[in-house]
Protein backbone atom coordinates (compact mmCIF):
# COMPACT_ATOMS: atom_id res chain seq x y z
CA UNK A 1 0.00 0.00 0.00
CA UNK A 2 1.32 3.73 -0.67
CA UNK A 3 -0.47 6.46 1.47
CA UNK A 4 0.16 9.90 1.95
CA UNK A 5 -1.77 11.26 5.01
CA UNK A 6 -1.16 15.20 5.98
CA UNK A 7 -2.20 16.68 9.10
CA UNK A 8 -3.77 19.65 7.39
CA UNK A 9 -4.95 21.02 4.13
CA UNK A 10 -2.78 24.45 5.37
CA UNK A 11 0.01 25.28 7.77
CA UNK A 12 -0.22 28.58 8.92
CA UNK A 13 -1.05 31.08 7.04
CA UNK A 14 0.09 29.39 3.67
CA UNK A 15 -3.14 28.79 0.73
CA UNK A 16 -5.06 25.68 0.65
CA UNK A 17 -2.88 22.82 -0.01
CA UNK A 18 0.39 24.42 -0.91
CA UNK A 19 2.32 23.27 1.67
CA UNK A 20 1.23 19.59 0.19
CA UNK A 21 1.64 20.31 -3.28
CA UNK A 22 5.08 19.08 -3.78
CA UNK A 23 4.40 15.93 -1.93
CA UNK A 24 1.12 15.34 -3.62
CA UNK A 25 2.57 15.92 -7.19
CA UNK A 26 5.00 13.38 -6.46
CA UNK A 27 3.54 10.70 -5.36
CA UNK A 28 0.48 10.70 -8.33
CA UNK A 29 2.41 11.13 -11.43
CA UNK A 30 1.65 8.14 -12.86
CA UNK A 31 -2.41 8.48 -11.37
CA UNK A 32 -4.93 9.12 -14.39
CA UNK A 33 -7.89 8.46 -12.62
CA UNK A 34 -8.16 10.51 -9.08
CA UNK A 35 -11.23 9.87 -7.66
CA UNK A 36 -12.22 12.40 -4.57
CA UNK A 37 -14.40 11.99 -1.72
CA UNK A 38 -15.77 15.35 0.03
CA UNK A 39 -17.99 13.83 2.42
CA UNK A 40 -16.30 15.48 5.44
CA UNK A 41 -17.57 18.72 4.26
CA UNK A 42 -20.60 19.99 5.95
CA UNK A 43 -20.38 24.10 5.55
CA UNK A 44 -19.20 23.38 1.39
CA UNK A 45 -21.37 21.47 -0.83
CA UNK A 46 -19.79 18.35 -2.93
CA UNK A 47 -18.84 20.73 -6.28
CA UNK A 48 -17.47 23.29 -4.65
CA UNK A 49 -15.08 21.57 -2.28
CA UNK A 50 -13.85 19.38 -5.73
CA UNK A 51 -13.35 22.54 -7.23
CA UNK A 52 -11.36 23.95 -4.83
CA UNK A 53 -9.04 20.61 -4.36
CA UNK A 54 -9.07 20.86 -8.14
CA UNK A 55 -8.14 24.54 -8.27
CA UNK A 56 -5.62 23.93 -5.95
CA UNK A 57 -3.80 21.24 -7.48
CA UNK A 58 -4.09 22.15 -11.33
CA UNK A 59 -1.66 19.84 -12.92
CA UNK A 60 -4.18 16.74 -11.67
CA UNK A 61 -7.55 15.62 -13.10
CA UNK A 62 -9.62 15.07 -10.67
CA UNK A 63 -13.50 13.76 -9.88
CA UNK A 64 -15.89 14.10 -7.74
CA UNK A 65 -17.28 10.61 -6.02
CA UNK A 66 -20.48 12.33 -6.49
CA UNK A 67 -20.23 12.36 -10.15
CA UNK A 68 -20.82 8.60 -10.50
CA UNK A 69 -24.09 7.63 -10.30
CA UNK A 70 -22.89 4.51 -8.17
CA UNK A 71 -20.10 5.48 -5.87
CA UNK A 72 -18.70 2.02 -5.81
CA UNK A 73 -18.52 2.83 -9.57
CA UNK A 74 -15.96 5.33 -8.92
CA UNK A 75 -13.69 3.44 -6.41
CA UNK A 76 -13.48 0.29 -8.53
CA UNK A 77 -12.19 2.66 -11.28
CA UNK A 78 -9.94 4.98 -9.20
CA UNK A 79 -6.13 4.14 -9.42
CA UNK A 80 -5.99 7.21 -6.46
CA UNK A 81 -8.45 8.05 -3.89
CA UNK A 82 -8.34 11.77 -2.44
CA UNK A 83 -10.46 12.22 0.83
CA UNK A 84 -10.47 15.91 2.11
CA UNK A 85 -11.03 17.47 5.60
CA UNK A 86 -13.89 18.73 7.39
CA UNK A 87 -15.93 16.86 10.07
CA UNK A 88 -14.90 13.21 10.32
CA UNK A 89 -17.97 11.91 11.94
CA UNK A 90 -19.86 13.05 8.98
CA UNK A 91 -17.26 11.48 6.68
CA UNK A 92 -17.53 8.20 8.10
CA UNK A 93 -21.27 8.17 8.21
CA UNK A 94 -21.26 8.95 4.80
CA UNK A 95 -18.73 6.37 3.93
CA UNK A 96 -21.22 3.67 5.22
CA UNK A 97 -24.31 5.06 3.82
CA UNK A 98 -22.22 4.42 0.62
CA UNK A 99 -20.70 1.01 1.18
CA UNK A 100 -17.65 2.47 1.01
CA UNK A 101 -15.73 1.44 3.90
CA UNK A 102 -14.79 -1.79 2.95
CA UNK A 103 -14.50 -1.11 -1.06
CA UNK A 104 -11.79 2.00 -0.35
CA UNK A 105 -9.55 -0.52 1.87
CA UNK A 106 -9.73 -3.40 -0.68
CA UNK A 107 -9.03 -0.72 -3.68
CA UNK A 108 -5.91 1.01 -1.53
CA UNK A 109 -4.40 -2.94 -0.90
CA UNK A 110 -4.56 -3.88 -4.70
CA UNK A 111 -2.76 -0.45 -5.19
CA UNK A 112 -4.74 2.41 -5.56
CA UNK A 113 -2.66 5.47 -4.00
CA UNK A 114 -4.46 6.91 -1.08
CA UNK A 115 -4.09 10.81 -0.30
CA UNK A 116 -5.58 12.20 3.00
CA UNK A 117 -5.90 15.46 5.00
CA UNK A 118 -6.92 16.31 8.36
CA UNK A 119 -10.60 14.00 8.70
CA UNK A 120 -9.41 12.18 5.34
CA UNK A 121 -6.67 10.78 7.41
CA UNK A 122 -8.27 10.28 10.40
CA UNK A 123 -10.26 7.46 8.43
CA UNK A 124 -6.95 5.95 7.44
CA UNK A 125 -6.45 4.38 11.12
CA UNK A 126 -7.65 2.37 13.02
CA UNK A 127 -11.07 4.25 14.32
CA UNK A 128 -12.14 7.75 14.49
CA UNK A 129 -11.79 7.84 18.10
CA UNK A 130 -8.84 10.70 18.09
CA UNK A 131 -10.29 12.83 15.74
CA UNK A 132 -10.74 16.24 17.22
CA UNK A 133 -14.50 16.85 15.46
CA UNK A 134 -17.34 17.23 17.22
CA UNK A 135 -19.80 14.31 17.01
CA UNK A 136 -22.41 16.49 14.51
CA UNK A 137 -24.03 12.70 13.32
CA UNK A 138 -23.60 9.21 14.48
CA UNK A 139 -22.22 6.76 11.85
CA UNK A 140 -23.23 3.00 12.32
CA UNK A 141 -19.80 2.83 13.79
CA UNK A 142 -15.98 4.30 14.73
CA UNK A 143 -14.04 1.56 12.94
CA UNK A 144 -12.24 3.55 10.29
CA UNK A 145 -11.01 2.03 6.88
CA UNK A 146 -8.31 0.34 8.78
CA UNK A 147 -4.83 1.05 6.30
CA UNK A 148 -2.32 1.70 9.29
CA UNK A 149 -2.89 -0.67 11.98
CA UNK A 150 -2.93 2.69 15.00
CA UNK A 151 -4.65 5.71 15.65
CA UNK A 152 -4.30 9.14 14.11
CA UNK A 153 -4.28 12.33 15.43
CA UNK A 154 -3.97 15.41 13.03
CA UNK A 155 -3.66 19.12 13.91
CA UNK A 156 -1.54 18.15 16.95
CA UNK A 157 -1.02 20.80 19.29
CA UNK A 158 -0.81 21.19 23.05
CA UNK A 159 -1.26 25.07 23.39
CA UNK A 160 -3.94 26.12 25.92
CA UNK A 161 -5.20 29.72 25.63
CA UNK A 162 -4.43 31.68 28.80
CA UNK A 163 -7.16 31.79 30.84
CA UNK A 164 -8.68 28.33 29.40
CA UNK A 165 -9.13 25.35 31.80
CA UNK A 166 -10.26 22.26 29.25
CA UNK A 167 -8.15 19.54 28.72
CA UNK A 168 -5.04 20.16 25.97
CA UNK A 169 -4.90 17.72 23.61
CA UNK A 170 -1.92 15.86 25.39
CA UNK A 171 -4.46 15.39 28.32
CA UNK A 172 -7.48 13.89 25.41
CA UNK A 173 -4.99 11.44 24.34
CA UNK A 174 -3.73 10.48 27.66
CA UNK A 175 -7.29 9.20 28.40
CA UNK A 176 -7.00 7.52 25.78
CA UNK A 177 -4.02 5.77 26.36
CA UNK A 178 -5.10 4.67 29.79
CA UNK A 179 -8.17 3.11 28.24
CA UNK A 180 -7.03 1.36 25.16
CA UNK A 181 -3.58 0.53 26.61
CA UNK A 182 -2.15 -1.69 23.30
CA UNK A 183 -3.16 0.92 20.56
CA UNK A 184 -0.77 3.42 19.69
CA UNK A 185 -1.68 7.07 18.79
CA UNK A 186 0.53 9.07 15.92
CA UNK A 187 0.31 13.08 16.75
CA UNK A 188 1.40 15.21 13.26
CA UNK A 189 1.29 18.43 13.87
CA UNK A 190 0.03 20.57 11.16
CA UNK A 191 2.58 21.21 8.04
CA UNK A 192 3.54 17.19 8.36
CA UNK A 193 2.41 14.26 6.67
CA UNK A 194 3.06 10.60 7.28
CA UNK A 195 4.08 8.24 4.78
CA UNK A 196 3.29 4.95 4.19
CA UNK A 197 5.28 2.72 1.59
CA UNK A 198 6.26 -0.85 1.11
CA UNK A 199 5.14 -1.58 4.28
CA UNK A 200 7.96 1.58 5.95
CA UNK A 201 6.60 4.74 7.79
CA UNK A 202 8.04 8.38 7.27
CA UNK A 203 7.48 11.69 8.61
CA UNK A 204 7.48 14.39 5.93
CA UNK A 205 7.29 18.23 6.13
CA UNK A 206 8.30 20.47 9.33
CA UNK A 207 7.63 19.93 13.11
CA UNK A 208 7.78 17.00 15.91
CA UNK A 209 5.36 14.77 15.81
CA UNK A 210 4.67 12.12 18.28
CA UNK A 211 3.59 8.91 19.34
CA UNK A 212 1.36 8.32 22.26
CA UNK A 213 2.00 4.68 23.58
CA UNK A 214 2.31 2.96 26.54
CA UNK A 215 1.52 5.77 29.01
CA UNK A 216 4.06 7.83 27.23
CA UNK A 217 4.14 10.54 24.59
CA UNK A 218 7.39 9.96 22.51
CA UNK A 219 8.88 11.91 20.32
CA UNK A 220 9.72 10.79 16.76
CA UNK A 221 13.16 11.39 15.86
CA UNK A 222 13.90 9.97 12.57
CA UNK A 223 12.15 6.74 10.04
CA UNK A 224 13.72 4.16 12.04
CA UNK A 225 12.51 5.50 14.98
CA UNK A 226 9.16 5.67 14.28
CA UNK A 227 9.57 1.95 12.56
CA UNK A 228 10.24 0.86 15.82
CA UNK A 229 7.34 2.72 17.52
CA UNK A 230 4.73 1.77 15.36
CA UNK A 231 3.44 -1.89 14.53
Amino acid sequence: MKLLLLSSSRAGQSGYLETAREAIYQHTSQCKNIVFIPYAGVTINHDEYTAMVQNALPELSIRGIHTWEKPLSAIREADAIFIGGGNTFNLLYSLYRYDLVDAIKEKVQDGALYVGWSAGSNVAGKTIRTTNDMPIIEPPSFTALNLVPFQINPHFTNYQPPGHNGETRTDRLNEFMILNPDTPVLAIPEGTGLLVEQGKYEIIGEGESYVFQNGEQITVSDQAHLQALLP
